[in-house]
């Protein structure tokens, strides 16, 4: 494993960094399916470039993998209700 980092965000600024990974998520989510069916989610999508579905999947996988880090780690410092 590389080497960590603590980074300290206001709440909104969190909040924007999370969208902005989910759109990239979605984006290669999109760009699978439309690999794999040739089907896009939407007339306006733009394909992202990439060798196949497979590297646009595990591209998917990456972003949703630092967004659930991300939720685990807020979750772990919001109070207990």
């Amino acid at each position: 494993m590389g080497k960590t980092y603590s980074i300290q965000l206001e709440q909104n600024d969190l909040g924007q960094l999370l969208d902005g990974l989910h759109s990239r998520s979605e984006a290669w989510h999109g760009t699978a399916t439309y690999l794999e069916s040739g089907n896009t989610p939407s007339d306006d999508f733009v394909i992202e470039e990439c060798r196949d579905a497979d590297e646009a999947r595990a591209m998917a996988e990456h972003y949703d993998r630092i967004i659930a880090v991300i939720n685990a780690q807020v979750k772990a410092q919001e109070p207990s209700a």
